[in-house]
């Protein structure tokens, strides 16, 4: 290996990564047809292909694994003996030292040559086998996470920069069109030339017809002018026509750039199946460690991916195929038992649907148990015993995805940490996707991945928030909708819009990403729905820009992670523009909503609503705010809520209000507490306060006045008119 070509390694290394894909599915298919001839000359050919390429870079080791394996599968031909499962085995674990031995970089060859015990021991075990001796010793595959040598192939040695393999025929079509590029771009030096000769030439001719001399008693005077106008006739018709070219130019122009663009994409793509090689082995692998009969069915091989994806992808897909052969699929016995066919089915799909990447694992095995489910969450306090009974499906499925939760009762070398599913959450958000579980007992589990197409290229909602343009990626925008102001609810002193028969809470997104605040120019809301099947949100902005794809640019990394952005775009005309990171937007949402004040996006109130008096309403119970609010409200006043005596301090502060209404027992602060901080800060101490409490005993009464309230009212004796009339008393009677 001292004198080899490194690029000859490479090359090596690429083909010993096909050929040992070929050798893997062959055994596979001969597993299950141990006649079908032509998966065993595939073997044949492959094991022969790998011996002589390996001879080229001088890996000996590899020559002679290849040339055993060679000669086992000319055995088979004849019969002496046949590929039984565990020679099937044995061959599948020389596909794994050869797979070893590809990837090992030249300062592990040395090592590789002193140390031949693995490369000795499998040519032993192939010689005992064509001697029809006792059968080998069954070979497992490695099944740990951290020794899943099939599924990552990550080579021993450092590469300071990504190959990617492209086609002859890729390659050639993007010189084709840089070609095109190259002579749409020649064309504009002699074209602005010429439009330079017609600005100077009509230059001259517009000074000609300016100058004074040429008076009208002149001589020849006016035959010059028809001259002059009859060239700046001509200058004018031609410049007219170089406009009409430099329009086709354009266009022919933007044609190209197009066709490169798309070319220059496609070659980032991928079939699916060239990321799921290893899948078919690990589940026949794994399947036989744990004495499950399971056969992989794949669809939508050809579907493309991006390069990038398609990589990172390969570690979840492995994780959700483990959980399904140990978690999900039952014993060949307990399937019988049940009616089921004993061979259990997986099924691995891959389709474009529209502009969505879906992905779909499922199995026909057990299902998951609600119930037992539920009486984990319990056993482990990630719920309460009044919370739990009233988890849907759904919540009580996106347990199974927080680290560490697991059902399984033993930890083994294949599953049981609870590592799993986090990890297939965490990896597909990281390329702005998103998982989801479905279930049905006794019939088997669906997880259903949406990504994107590509990471370079991403299809996005552009919208204006601020007076600045924003994109959203389309993959994560529900719905989009304009919203009448007069239908904006508000609901807890915060607003919401109606949407899908409910209500959903409505935030300002300027409030969110920043901006100035826009003039409302129209009747109607424009107004965006982000979100999952978890939490969503509605975002009202200033209008819409459109649909677009972006190209994706990365910012700069001395930025650090900017809060609610992902990365930069170009538009059209090439101003710049930001892509929200909707998952970060919708954390930041959520503490908006539950922390601040969401800015009032109702219909903006006329003369004699802005002169409406006031209130603001403080109580624990959600019961009693909204009665006081809908009571207040009906009378005329303008209402705010607060969830809790610090709630209402913080409204107080921030706000001009008329009136206070208060109970007593809150948490965080009561309200006896809340009515001295009101009377002694100098800014609040005229505000009147209104004490509404169910303990009506005199010392609670005079406890109350004493702080400073205002007036002081039993919940258990008043009636709608009470509380209204004692309003009315402190600030008078709302507008009617």
């Amino acid at each position: 290996m001292s004198g080899i070509d490194f690029s000859m390694l490479d090359i090596f290394r690429t083909e010993a990564e096909g050929q040992n894909q070929l050798l893997t599915s062959s055994l596979l298919v001969l597993e299950r047809d141990p006649t079908n001839s032509e998966a065993l000359e595939a073997c044949m050919r492959a094991a022969h292909s790998l011996k002589g390429a390996s001879r080229i870079v001088g890996l000996s080791a590899g020559v002679q694994v290849a040339h055993v394996m060679e000669d086992c599968f000319v055995a088979a031909q004849e019969n002496r003996p046949p590929l039984d499962r565990a020679r099937i085995d044995l061959m599948l674990h020389g596909v794994d030292l050869l797979t070893r031995l590809a990837q090992t970089s030249e300062a592990n060859m040395e090592q590789w040559a002193g140390k031949r015990a693995d490369v000795d021991l499998f040519i032993a075990d192939v010689d005992r086998a064509l001697k029809g001796e006792n059968s080998p010793e069954e070979k497992k595959a490695p099944l740990a996470p951290e020794k899943e040598e099939f599924l990552t192939a990550a080579p021993d040695h450092e590469i300071s920069d990504r190959v990617l393999r492209v086609t002859a025929e890729n390659l050639n079509r993007l010189l084709a069109l840089a070609g095109e590029s190259v002579v749409q771009s020649s064309r504009l030096k002699p074209f602005s030339d010429s439009l330079l000769r017609l600005k100077r030439s009509h230059h001259a001719l517009a000074k000609l017809l300016d100058d004074p001399t040429l008076g009208s008693g002149e001589t020849g005077a006016a035959d010059v002018r028809a001259e002059a106008r009859q060239r700046v006739a001509e200058c004018s018709r031609l410049l007219a026509e170089r406009l009409t070219e430099i329009d086709t130019l354009d266009r022919r122009s933007a044609d190209v750039a197009r066709r490169l663009y798309e070319e220059a994409l496609a070659i980032r793509m991928r079939p699916f199946a060239d990321g799921i090689q290893g899948f078919h082995r690990l589940v026949r692998d794994l399947g036989h460690t744990l004495g499950k009969q399971i056969k992989l069915e794949v669809s939508g091989e050809d579907t493309q991916i991006d390069r990038d994806i398609l990589e990172q992808l390969k570690a979840p897909l492995g994780h959700l195929l483990r959980n399904a052969i140990d978690h999900g699929v039952e014993t060949p016995h307990a399937r019988a038992a049940m009616g089921k066919p004993e061979e259990a089915t997986i099924k691995l799909s891959a389709r474009h649907s529209a502009g969505i990447l879906q992905i779909q694992v499922t199995d026909d095995g057990q299902g998951i148990d609600i119930e037992g489910l539920r009486a984990s969450i319990l056993e482990r306090k990630l719920a309460d015993a009044a919370t739990a009974p009233n988890l849907s499906e759904p919540e009580l499925l996106e347990f199974l995805f927080l680290p560490g939760f697991t059902l399984k009762e033993e930890v083994t070398e294949i599953s049981g940490r609870g590592v799993g599913l986090d990890i297939v959450r965490t990896m597909v958000r990281q390329v702005r996707g998103s998982v989801r579980l479905t279930t049905r007992r006794g019939e088997g589990s669906n997880f259903q991945l949406q990504l994107p197409l590509t990471l370079s290229v991403i299809r996005s909602l552009l919208v204006e928030i601020g007076g600045e343009p924003y994109a959203f990626p389309l993959a994560h925008v529900l719905r989009t909708m304009k919203v009448p102001r007069d239908k904006i609810e508000m609901l807890e002193g915060r607003p919401h819009a109606p949407f899908n028969g409910g209500r959903i809470g409505l935030v300002a997104a300027r409030q969110v990403l920043g901006g100035d605040a826009a003039e409302p120019k129209e009747e109607d809301l424009s107004v965006i729905v982000v979100g999952n099947h978890e939490e969503s949100y509605a975002l009202a902005v200033d209008r819409f820009l459109g649909e677009r794809e972006l190209v994706v640019q990365p910012l700069d990394a001395r930025l650090g992670k900017i809060k609610d952005i992902a990365a930069g775009a170009l538009m059209e005309d090439g101003s710049p523009l930001l892509i929200v990171d909707t998952e970060d937007l919708i954390r930041s949402v959520g503490k908006l909503a539950a922390s601040e004040r969401p800015e009032a996006l109702g219909r903006a109130p006329a003369d004699a609503e802005r002169k409406r008096k006031r209130v603001l309403v403080v109580d624990d119970s959600l019961t009693v705010r909204e009665l006081e609010r809908k009571l207040l409200t009906h009378r005329g006043y303008q209402v705010e809520v607060a969830v809790d005596g610090m709630d209402g301090w913080n409204a107080a502060r921030g706000g001009h209000f008329d009136l206070v209404v208060t109970d007593i027992d809150m948490p965080r602060l009561d309200g006896i507490e809340l009515v001295r901080l009101i009377k002694r800060d100098a800014n609040l101490k005229s505000l009147p306060v209104m004490i509404v409490s169910y303990k009506d005993r005199e010392e609670d009464r005079r406890r109350g006045l004493d702080a400073g309230a205002d007036y002081y009212l039993a919940k258990g004796n008043f009636h709608d008119e009470t509380l209204l009339q004692a309003v009315a008393d402190l600030i008078g009677e709302g507008p009617s």
